[in-house]
């Protein structure tokens, strides 16, 4: 399977560069696999489409202000810094620009209050980083980290919270879990009275979710590493939701990616567990764990559009994105939303 065919046309004007100002008035198009049928609606009426028994899976995690820009002790050149995995103690794996001028041994100054040294150099402009400071490292990088919008958002976020679920809690991502920004409390509220039962699980969004496919075989893609973790409260929910028959929804791609390695490594069982994941799902791929999918409109020939097309089929979801496009929905991280069942 070829990259071009992941491709589609997406006019500029259409990926979004604002949240909207009410969080579940993102338009929703409602996708049913069985008969292939689709709807369009706003995103408050997925309440319509859960069933008593069915479970709602989220990821908790929450952004941290990865995004750092300092200057060389020796040279005063300005370096940027994106903190993608803690690696041991005050050591991170980072990606940096320009990655030219960062090697072994580079001292990076931070506002005067915080340095970092280059302690390895990677390909692709990747460097491990360790930090000096005085306190709590959390706290130094609320100092001075931004929170680390993807590329093409060019419009200043006004309210960072705008760029984290309702129900955020674990730090620790690089990017947020785009789908579950639609939420609001009020709304989560609403699905449990129906009698859905609510879990939450993490995993730590890097850089490998969103990092472009470039090669043209894509079973030749190499994901990058992310850290998950599911406790047995959750396990025991999804397993139970599983043996009576009902359906397990996940919220977004990285909810999917962490059940869906889970399930594989446990012969179709969720257990307690944490660990790293590098699953690359594209079509062909047997899920095990997860009924039904949410999830925002995504990059051409990203890996998060093979993921979505393993989960109904290419051919239809390409055929979708141009019905979006036609009907002008948003796209990418403040965009709108779909529902796959």
């Amino acid at each position: 399977m070829k990259l071009e065919d992941f491709n589609f046309y997406l006019p500029e004007n259409l990926i979004a560069q604002v949240p909207l100002k009410k969080r579940d008035d993102s338009k929703l198009l409602v996708i049913n696999k069985q008969d292939n049928s689709y709807s369009h609606k706003n995103f408050f009426d997925i309440v319509n489409y859960f069933d008593s028994g069915d479970t709602l899976v989220l990821n908790n995690t929450r952004v941290m202000p990865a995004r750092l820009f300092g200057e060389k002790i020796d040279t005063k050149a300005s370096i940027e810094v994106l903190l993608l995995k803690n690696k041991v103690d005050t050591k991170w794996e980072c990606l940096v620009k320009p990655a030219k001028r960062v090697k072994v041994g580079t001292i990076l100054d931070f506002g005067g209050i915080m340095q970092a040294e280059c302690i390895a150099v990677k390909d692709d402009g990747f460097r491990e980083l360790k930090f000096i400071f005085k306190g709590i490292f959390q706290e130094r990088l609320d100092e001075l980290g931004l929170m680390p919008l993807p590329p093409y958002i060019k419009e200043r976020l006004e309210d960072k919270e705008r760029y984290q679920t309702v129900y955020s809690k674990e730090i620790g991502s690089s990017a947020a879990p785009t789908a579950g920004l639609h939420f609001t409390k009020e709304l989560l509220e609403d699905i449990k009275k129906k009698g859905v039962n609510i879990c939450y699980l993490t995993l730590h969004v890097g850089l490998g979710t969103f990092r472009p496919v470039a090669v043209e075989d894509i079973k030749t893609h190499k994901m990058h590493t992310e850290y998950y973790e599911i406790n047995q409260e959750t396990a025991d929910i999804i397993n139970k939701t599983k043996s009576k028959g009902k359906r397990v929804i996940s919220v977004g791609t990285t909810t999917t990616r962490t059940l869906e390695t889970i399930a594989r490594d446990n012969k179709g069982k969720i257990i307690e567990t944490s660990g790293w994941t590098d699953i690359f799902i594209y079509p062909g791929f047997k899920f095990q764990c997860i009924d039904g999918l949410i999830t925002n409109f995504h990059l051409p020939k990203s890996s998060l559009l093979m993921l979505v097309s393993a989960f109904y089929n290419r051919e239809s979801m390409l055929k979708l994105y141009d019905i979006a496009v036609k009907n002008k929905y948003r796209f990418f991280s403040f965009g709108d939303v779909m529902y796959i069942y």
